[in-house]
């Protein structure tokens, strides 16, 4: 499965890309630059730092990378919170790493989603980038499900060099990612034989 999905990128998805928008070479086509994946908890929890360390290890496991802390820039009393607390975990994802995350997040993952029917097309940022939100860490398939002590929500954060939001839809939809607005093909229409009257 190592390699597939960049190998697929270069040998189809880039001359479709051409075609469908018109680029004058193949290094005008968008690609991929980055994958973040970002996870946070609660600072009101009263095992607070065992959930991130549970944050941690779960995104070390999804991903194979390390993860690494992020923290909070400011102060707000009302939410216990303190600046500069541990407060989350991120991993950003870049080369070949990249594309055998989303290889599997696009083939295994999303499919385990129960009563799954695609993703938002709603999580474009405006400048060519997708963020979508996992709910459940189970859905991957490196996840053990029995040693699973707390539910891990996260998202999912596709950084492209296209410059709008149409050519980074283009460009998600060729690799596979399924889109909930994408176009349904129309069922064949069934033409009765209607037996002519004498």
């Amino acid at each position: 499965m190592t390699g597939e999905l960049h190998k697929y990128y270069t040998d189809t998805v880039v001359p479709i890309l051409r075609e469908k928008h018109a680029y004058g070479n193949a290094h005008q086509s968008p690609r991929i630059a980055k994958v973040v994946v970002n996870s946070c908890v609660s600072a009101n929890l009263n095992d607070q730092k065992q959930a991130l360390e549970d944050v941690k290890n779960e995104l070390a496991v999804i991903t194979g990378q390390k993860p690494a802390e992020t923290r909070s820039k400011t102060s707000i009393a009302n939410f216990k919170l303190r600046k500069n607390q541990a407060i989350g975990a991120k991993v950003t994802l870049r080369g070949q790493r990249m594309y055998d995350f989303l290889e599997r997040l696009i083939q295994m993952a999303l499919p385990r989603i129960r009563d799954f029917r695609g993703v938002s097309s709603r999580g474009f940022d405006g400048n060519g980038n997708y963020t979508m939100g996992i709910a459940d860490q189970s859905i991957f398939p490196e996840i053990e499900l029995d040693k699973i002590k707390r539910n891990i929500g996260f998202d999912i954060t596709i950084v492209t060099t296209a410059g709008t939001d149409a050519e980074a839809k283009s460009l998600l939809a060729e690799l596979g990612v399924p889109f909930s607005d994408k176009p349904k093909r129309q069922p064949a229409k069934i033409v009765e034989a209607i037996p002519a009257l004498s």
